[in-house]
């Protein structure tokens, strides 16, 4: 296995990762900036106003695309596992 293989599976595996977290990581982001922009502009700073429209859009962000998500972590773990023989070999 030559050091080019290890940076090749390394940056699949951090694709992966970026592909995988992005999408929810994204739309917590965009719910934490509406509703601070709605904290700052009416002046409630309650707790549970920011954190449960973020649960909710979290949890509707994993059913919509929670099965995309796991066949794209399904692929990734299937084409590394079938490419051992090639890598040790």
């Amino acid at each position: 296995m030559t050091p080019q293989v290890v940076l090749d599976i390394g940056r699949d595996a951090l694709w992966t990762c970026f592909l995988l977290a992005g999408g929810p990581l994204l739309a917590m982001l965009t719910v934490g900036l509406l509703v601070g922009m709605l904290q700052a502009a009416t002046q409630i700073n309650e707790m549970t106003l920011s954190f449960v429209p973020k649960l909710i859009v979290m949890a509707l962000v994993l059913v919509v695309a929670g099965p995309w998500l796991l066949q794209t972590l399904i692929d990734y773990t299937q084409r590394l596992i079938t490419d051992i023989p090639v890598l040790v070999g």
